[in-house]
């Protein structure tokens, strides 16, 4: 129990919050565990920050939504290649009071962005500590952003999901061609539940690709592009999927991704890291 004294010190800023509480630790049993900030998509970044120290989760991938502002169109696409790097030199002091590790950046290039808009988004990631960002993006868009990525030394995660439109990434031979013909930093961003919904075998795949795969997402869907579930209750193979992990000792973070409809939003990721913990006992 924090005194008087703490407690005015944590209000003001002057302690952070493990040095209070605890520093957070996700790593179980070898196992990265973190979270997708998109899961905390229904409130602001320091609580976000706030409910990530809460539930004990250590890594976190940052999503674009926590950063940018609510612009759209001409004026969205200006930020994008203009905005200011102080704020997000300020967001990693902010993981890094909360002991919370900024792994990759999630910045999702399109085809319709600029040069200046792609640049800029590495440009971004390396203000927030990191050399690694995972992006919903195309495959007719991978050159272009190959480019920076040899520029910047900087990790790119493409990111799969299941619908089967013609360009994005949604199977395995999608990622091979995103990674065929491109550099070392071209890499994959495994959600092994849109891979589930989309007809394939996760596990079989990071058997495969774990030297390439940079990041996994854990989320639970059923199969035939059904539904989010709470994790447990879908066909993706989360269990199976940690414990390789841990039995391989691959160091590829594994990061939770809320998307079914719960409750309150900190209380249903902590039930997914509650799951991810029992998955790995």
């Amino acid at each position: 129990m924090i005194n008087r004294r703490d407690f005015h010190l944590l209000a003001l800023g002057a302690l952070s919050r493990y040095e209070l509480f605890g520093k957070p630790d996700s790593l179980i049993d070898g196992v990265q565990i973190g979270v997708q900030s998109y899961s905390f998509r229904d409130r602001g970044l320091d609580a976000a920050i706030e409910a990530m120290t809460e539930i004990g989760l250590s890594e976190c991938e940052l999503f674009q939504g926590h950063v940018e502002p609510k612009l759209r169109g001409d004026e969205l696409m200006k930020w994008r290649e203009t905005a200011p790097l102080g704020p997000f030199h300020e967001i990693r002091k902010k993981f890094s009071d909360a002991g919370i590790r900024i792994y990759a950046f999630n910045y999702s290039f399109r085809d319709d962005w600029s040069d200046r808009a792609i640049d800029h988004g590495f440009e971004m990631a390396k203000a927030l500590g990191t050399n690694r960002i995972t992006a919903s993006t195309t495959l007719p868009t991978v050159a272009r952003i190959d480019k920076y990525a040899q520029q910047y030394k900087t990790y790119v995660g493409v990111h799969n999901h299941s619908n089967m439109k013609a360009g994005e990434i949604n199977t395995p031979q999608s990622f091979t061609e995103a990674l065929e013909g491109h550099s070392k930093y071209m890499s994959i961003n495994l959600d092994i539940g849109h891979f589930t919904a989309a007809g394939f075998d996760p596990v079989a795949f990071l058997e495969e690709r774990h030297e390439r795969i940079l990041t996994i997402h854990i989320k639970d869907r059923k199969k035939n592009q059904g539904d989010n579930m709470p994790f447990g209750q879908g066909e993706t193979p989360i269990k199976a999927v940690l414990q390789l992990l841990k039995n391989r000792r691959w160091k590829i973070p594994a990061n939770i991704e809320y998307e079914y409809r719960g409750a309150d939003t900190v209380v249903e990721v902590r039930k997914c890291y509650e799951f991810c913990k029992q998955a790995l006992a």
